[in-house]
């Protein structure tokens, strides 16, 4: 997660910047690269290249290529639990859930373009899966904790996980399904579809999800 501010007068607020700096440039190099190029077609040298950096920094920030093409969907994901521990503590864990979601995807900002633009990689590059879900089992951690911390019960209670993970799984889900809308021209859906999508999803979560059988 993010770390705590650091003085920026000082040498060490000016060091922390530029690691920052150095790792949303590789971030940022990785992202075009596989979107101009495809993820097959990118190494961690051209990622280098493309950020100016030495070879051995790009180790220091990431282990692969398709960690650092995904780290913008982590940043995605600590943007979805902040946003959700910062919603009116009156609203149910669903209805928070579903807002901060919105609020992230609905950014007009570079991050929201740069994070539309991640998720349509993983849909193309089926292999950039695996990691994807390994990047987003830590925000589950993540979420769990701001989940128990909502409604009043230990981390290690099950309803903090099941629920946490139950929100990533409905958001890749309608995700996908809003992304596979995309218009000829490459523009995405407009965002009230997203909106109802993932209002659905969440309504079926709060329902609940048994159901008789099709004979029954």
């Amino acid at each position: 997660m993010m770390a705590g501010v650091v003085p920026t007068g000082t040498d060490g607020g000016r060091r922390e910047r530029k690691k920052l700096a150095t790792r949303a440039a590789l971030r940022r190099a990785a992202l075009r690269l596989a979107v101009r190029n495809g993820v097959e077609n990118v190494t961690v040298e051209r990622i280098a290249d493309e950020a100016d950096v030495a070879l051995r920094t790009f180790f220091n920030y990431f282990s692969s290529k398709e960690d650092a093409v995904l780290a913008t969907a982590a940043l995605g994901a600590e943007a979805l639990v902040a946003r959700f521990r910062a919603r009116p503590p009156a609203e149910s864990v669903l209805a928070a859930l579903r807002e901060a979601v919105l609020e992230v995807m609905e950014s007009d900002d570079v991050a929201g373009h740069e994070h539309l633009a991640v998720l349509r990689l993983i849909r193309a590059a089926p292999s950039l899966l695996p990691q994807q879900l390994c990047v987003l089992a830590a925000q589950e951690d993540a979420l769990a904790e701001a989940i128990a911390d909502r409604v009043g019960l230990p981390v290690d209670d099950a309803y903090p996980r099941l629920c946490a993970t139950a929100a990533f799984a409905a958001l890749r889900v309608t995700l996908d399904r809003w992304l596979a809308r995309t218009a000829d021209d490459g523009d995405p859906p407009t965002t009230a579809l997203l909106r109802a999508e993932f209002g659905d999803a969440v309504d079926t979560l709060a329902a609940g999800l048994d159901r008789g059988g099709a004979g029954s």
